[in-house]
C-alpha cells in the first residue's frame, strides 16, 4: 500500500506488490470504487473548508483568532499520529491482505464522529471545545488513512487499464457532489427568509432554526449520510485483496523491512529526491491555504452561512479550471517550469490574500459600501476577496496536477514504483508543519493574516528547491 498511496499517474498504475484480488475486476466495482471517494471528499469541502470549520471558529469559539489557532493545533496533532503510524500501517495491511475491514471501520469512525458534531449549538449546551478539537484531530488522521486504504482498492476494483478513469470519476465526482449539496444547503437552509424569490421556501427546511447554527450544523449529518450510503457499494462489489495468512507481528516485521527496502532502492538518485524534498515544503503550503483558506474568509471577511456557501460553489467550480490548466501548461512549458510558475504565482496571490479585510483591498483601504445589489458579494473588497481566492483554487489545484506529472519525468522509469512509494510518504511525513506554523504565527502575531504568513514562506522555501531539480522540461 505504501506504493499504492499515489498508485495513477496519467495511466500509469503499479501492481499490488503483495497478494491477489478475491473476483476480477469490472465496471461496476470501478464505480462503486469512484463512488466511495465522490461521497467522502465532501467531507473535507464542507466540513473542513467551508461550513462547519468556519462556523466552529466564527460562533461556536467566537474568537477567528482564537479559533484559527485551535483548528491549527488539531491539524498539528494530527500530522504527527499520521506521520508516526500511518507508513508502517499501511504496509503492514499490505501483507496482511484484505482493506475492505480496515476501511470499515475507519468510515464508521469518520461517520460516527461527523454526526456527533451536530450536537455543537453556539450557546455551548452541546460538546465542549477541546471535544470538537479532539474531533478534528480524528478527522486529520481518519481522512489520510481513507486515502491510504481507499486508494489500495483501485486496482482490485478497476483493474490496470480502468485505473485511470476510474480515478478521474472519482474526482470529478468528488466536486460534483460537493457543489450539488453546497446548492442543496444555499436553497434549503440559507436563503429561505431572506429572498422574496417565490420558488424559495419562505423559511430554512424542518425548521431549522439560524439563531441555533442549524443550517450550519445540519452540514454534519448531510455529509455523514451521504459517506454511509455512498460506501455501501464498495462493500458489496469491489473485490477485496485475498489473506496472506500471516499474524499481524509476522505481517509488522514484513510491512517494516518493505519500508527500508522502499528508502534502500532510492539511494543514488539525488535529482528525484531533490525534487521530492522540495514537493513535500511546498505541498504543506498547498495543504495549509486549502485548511486554514475558509476560515480566513469568515473571520476576516465577517461572512456568515450564506456568503461561505456562494464562496464554496464557486471556488469548488474554479478548482475545475485548475486542473485543466495543469494539462495544458505541462503540455507547452514542462512541468517544471509549470511548478515554478503555478507556486510563483500562489505566493504573490497568497501574499496579497493577506492584506484583504472588509475596509481593505491588498493592503489598500477600500469602502465597504455595496456597489450592486445582490444578498451576497456586494462591495468591492468582497468581489475583490472572491476573485482572488477563485485564483488561489485554480493554482492550488493545478500546482497539485503538475506535482504529479513532474514525478513521472524525474523518477528513474524502471523505479517508478518505488518513488511513487516515496511521494506518498513525502506527502505525510511534515503534515504536522503548516499547522504547527501557522498556530505559532496566530498566537504570536494575533490575528488571523500574521498566522497565516508562514504558509507563504513554506512556498517560497519549496519553490527555492525546484530550482535545483533537473528535467521536467516539454515532451519534444
Amino acid at each position: 500500500m505504501v506504493a499504492l498511496a499515489a498508485d495513477e499517474i496519467e495511466g500509469r498504475v503499479v501492481d499490488a506488490p503483495h497478494g491477489a484480488a478475491s473476483r476480477p475486476p469490472s465496471r461496476a466495482a470501478a464505480f462503486a470504487w469512484a463512488l466511495a471517494q465522490a461521497t467522502r471528499d465532501p467531507h473535507v469541502i464542507l466540513i473542513g473548508i467551508y461550513i462547519f470549520a468556519p462556523y466552529f471558529v466564527t460562533r461556536f469559539v467566537g474568537d477567528p483568532v482564537a479559533g484559527q489557532t485551535l483548528v491549527a493545533e488539531a491539524n498539528k496533532w494530527g500530522g504527527w499520529i499520521v506521520v508516526a503510524t500511518a507508513p508502517l500501517l499501511g504496509a503492514t495491511i499490505d501483507r496482511l491482505g484484505p482493506r475492505k475491514p480496515w476501511l470499515g471501520a475507519v468510515i464508521a469512525l469518520l461517520t460516527g464522529l461527523t454526526a456527533l458534531l451536530w450536537f455543537t449549538p453556539p450557546d455551548g449546551s452541546g460538546l465542549s471545545i477541546p471535544q470538537v478539537v479532539a474531533i478534528f484531530t480524528c478527522f486529520s488522521v481518519l481522512i489520510a488513512f481513507h486515502d491510504m486504504l481507499h486508494n489500495a482498492l483501485l486496482l482490485p476494483a478497476a483493474g490496470v487499464k480502468g485505473a485511470a478513469h476510474a480515478s478521474g470519476l472519482a474526482l470529478a465526482g468528488g466536486n460534483f457532489v460537493s457543489v450539488f449539496m453546497l446548492i442543496g444547503v444555499l436553497i434549503a437552509f440559507a436563503l429561505p427568509g431572506k429572498l422574496p424569490w417565490p420558488w424559495l421556501p419562505a423559511a430554512p427546511l424542518f425548521g431549522l432554526d439560524p439563531a441555533l447554527g442549524e443550517p450550519d450544523r445540519v452540514v454534519t449529518l448531510i455529509v455523514a449520510a451521504a459517506m454511509s450510503v455512498g460506501a455501501i457499494p464498495l462493500f458489496l462489489v469491489v473485490p477485496d485483496v485475498r489473506a496472506s495468512g500471516r499474524s499481524f507481528v509476522a505481517a509488522l516485521r514484513a510491512g517494516a523491512g518493505d519500508l527500508r527496502q522502499l528508502v534502500a532502492e532510492s539511494r543514488g538518485n539525488g535529482n528525484a529526491l531533490v525534487y521530492l524534498g522540495a514537493r513535500m515544503i511546498y505541498t504543506d503550503g498547498l495543504t495549509s491555504i486549502l485548511i486554514f483558506g475558509g476560515l480566513f474568509a469568515a473571520g476576516t471577511m465577517r461572512w456568515g452561512t450564506l456568503e461561505m456557501l456562494g464562496y464554496g460553489i464557486v471556488l469548488s467550480i474554479a478548482a475545475v479550471a485548475g486542473g485543466l490548466l495543469a494539462a495544458v501548461a505541462d503540455t507547452r512549458l514542462g512541468p517544471r517550469r509549470a511548478l515554478i510558475a503555478e507556486i510563483s504565482l500562489i505566493a504573490v496571490a497568497e501574499t496579497l490574500f493577506l492584506g484583504m479585510d472588509r475596509t481593505h483591498i491588498v493592503f489598500l483601504a477600500a469602502s465597504p459600501a455595496p456597489v450592486w445589489a445582490s444578498p451576497l458579494f456586494a462591495s468591492l473588497p468582497e468581489l475583490a476577496f472572491l476573485g482572488l481566492g477563485c485564483f488561489l483554487a485554480i493554482g492550488v489545484t493545478a500546482a497539485y496536477a503538475s506535482s504529479r506529472t513532474m514525478l513521472t519525468r524525474v523518477a528513474p522509469p524502471d523505479k517508478l514504483g518505488v518513488f511513487f512509494g516515496l511521494y506518498a510518504l513525502s506527502g505525510t511525513a511534515t503534515l504536522w508543519l503548516g499547522p504547527l506554523l501557522v498556530e505559532y504565527a496566530t498566537r504570536t502575531g494575533g490575528s488571523q493574516a500574521w498566522g497565516l504568513a508562514p504558509i507563504v514562506g513554506m512556498l517560497v522555501v519549496g519553490l527555492a528547491g525546484l530550482f535545483f531539480v533537473r528535467g521536467g522540461g516539454r515532451l519534444v
